[in-house]
């Protein structure tokens, strides 16, 4: 019953703000044109304040659409932009409340000043900026009130919708839309709890300490709770005032390339990325560095995808499309009796046309789709664990055109996954890893006479020699001899290259 309400509201509001417009062609338009009513509020306005009042799920539906300029009409994307730093605000009162409540004092003992005004304010929360009694400036964020009831009832509807899709449409099983809507909450979820954003930020600036080209405040942990975060104050410039950054000086071209390397370093190095990279999110300072905010919703992958991505995107970067294609058949993104040559074709038509060309002259509203269809195609699955990363991808292209559409992302990128694939892949890789395993192997040495002995007298040895006989029996038990001696070997020189390279 709550479903249908929520639902028969999303239909009132889209009636009310006359979104109809958007679908010229949905049968019974004129029925929607005559019950909207004529509004003299042009239409990118009215869907900006549709999503605001339809709350955070669709404020962050519209954050993420307002980065894809070559998707949409231009004015479209100027108003939704500023859905990311211009949401209405919630009454300060509440959040000083809230703020008493989770750190169980008076606001006095925590702040010697609090500006009651919020600095910002976002689909899931406010920040305030204040003073600590030592001096040190703060930014105080707030969990928007009843905002956990809000987004689950959206994400109940979404979950609802996914289904829907799965039975009804031939596409849904391989878009595994269930599994992405599971993801994005997820995601969701890790964000409504501050505490743990808190860690990711912590993580982040751990990750880029002494960094040249990110800054990431640091988390003050005795004023932090479930629904309040104290970090210090970042100052700078925001990243979507490039005119601002080039009056005071910044080489607009070079801190586009060090957003690339920022992005790559994140992805390839620490398989741990800031997964809401829009402009509201990120300012420059005086040092012409990024400065990261917003850390709720960070993005994770595996040994396994790192290693998978970086083939795909040098093979990419090197036209070497058959390693593509080869490469998806082996993971098991496509079907296996997938022809790698007709596969290869497919690629090659999409990827070609847009190599050495600036941003400005590459349509990714065209190449995406094209790339849809040919995924579509070949039956390409899609990989749920990775849409935050394509969420991110999208972001970056947006944040890219922006600051300079002469960027060539190609060469921009390349060298550096090259030198990541030589650390892994080569020499440098192998030491790395010996030097990771071998704490572990030394624990184990001291325990191999036991195993070894367990080995070849227990219960397996003799229920081989009674099933395959005396002479299989010990034909493995010399196997297994063989094994524990190529063992205690591979341990004896991890040690030794620990010890000298540790």
């Amino acid at each position: 019953m709550a479903r249908l309400a929520r639902l028969a509201r999303i239909f009132r509001i889209a009636l009310r703000f006359g979104l109809h417009e958007f679908a010229p062609g949905m049968p019974g338009g004129w029925f929607f044109r005559i019950a909207a009513g004529r509004r003299g509020e042009p239409r990118a306005q009215r869907l900006r304040e549709a999503l605001e009042t339809l709350g955070p799920i669709f404020v962050k539906f519209g954050q993420v659409l307002s980065t894809r300029r070559d998707l949409l009409p231009l004015d479209l994307a100027d108003e939704l932009a500023k859905l990311q730093d211009r949401v209405p605000p919630f009454d300060s009162a509440l959040a000083i409340a809230e703020i008493e409540r989770s750190l169980g004092r008076p606001l006095s003992q925590v702040f010697a000043s609090f500006e009651k005004d919020p600095a910002a304010s976002a689909s899931i929360a406010q920040v305030h900026l204040a003073t600590l009694h030592d001096g040190r400036e703060v930014a105080v964020k707030v969990l928007r009130p009843g905002v956990e009831e809000a987004i689950a009832r959206d994400m109940a509807l979404l979950e609802t919708a996914a289904a829907l899709v799965e039975r009804r449409w031939a596409e849904g099983r391989r878009l595994k839309p269930r599994e992405v809507v599971a993801e994005f909450a997820r995601h969701l979820e890790e964000e409504l709890d501050l505490m743990r954003e808190a860690g990711n930020a912590s993580q982040l600036r751990r990750n880029f300490e002494a960094s040249p080209l990110l800054v990431v405040p640091e988390v003050h942990w005795d004023f932090c709770a479930q629904r309040v975060m104290v970090m210090e104050r970042m100052h700078g410039t925001p990243i979507s005032q490039v005119q601002t950054l080039r009056e005071k000086g910044v080489d607009i071209p070079a801190l586009a390339r060090a957003g690339v390397e920022i992005f790559f370093t994140q992805v390839f190095r620490d398989g741990f990325f800031h997964a809401d990279m829009h402009p509201g999110n990120i300012f420059v300072d005086a040092d012409g560095r990024y400065v990261a905010l917003d850390f709720g919703i960070m993005g994770t992958l595996t040994e396994v995808d790192k290693s998978y991505l970086a083939q795909n995107f040098l093979a990419f970067f090197r036209r070497d499309y058959r390693r593509v294609a080869q490469a998806h058949v082996d993971a098991g993104w496509v079907p296996r009796d997938t022809r790698v040559d007709e596969f290869e074709s497919a690629i090659r038509a999409v990827c070609e046309p847009i190599f050495d060309k600036p941003l400005k002259e590459i349509s990714f509203g065209k190449v995406l789709l094209r790339l849809f269809q040919t995924s579509r195609r070949f039956n390409v699955e899609i990989q749920p664990q990775l849409v935050l990363l394509q969420k991110t991808l999208l972001n970056i292209e947006g944040l890219g055109r922006q600051l300079d559409p002469d960027l060539d992302l190609w060469k921009t990128a390349k060298p550096y996954l090259e030198r990541w694939m030589s650390e892994q892949m080569g020499w440098r890789g192998l030491l790395r890893r010996l030097r990771q395993e071998a704490p572990e192997w030394a624990s184990l040495l001291p325990q191999l006479p036991r195993l070894v002995h367990r080995a070849l007298s227990g219960h397996e040895a003799r229920r081989w020699s009674d099933h395959l006989g005396e002479i299989a029996a010990r034909q493995s038990a010399q196997n297994r001899m063989l094994l524990i001696i190529a063992s205690l070997l591979a341990v004896t020189v991890a040690i030794l290259l620990f010890s000298v390279f540790g």
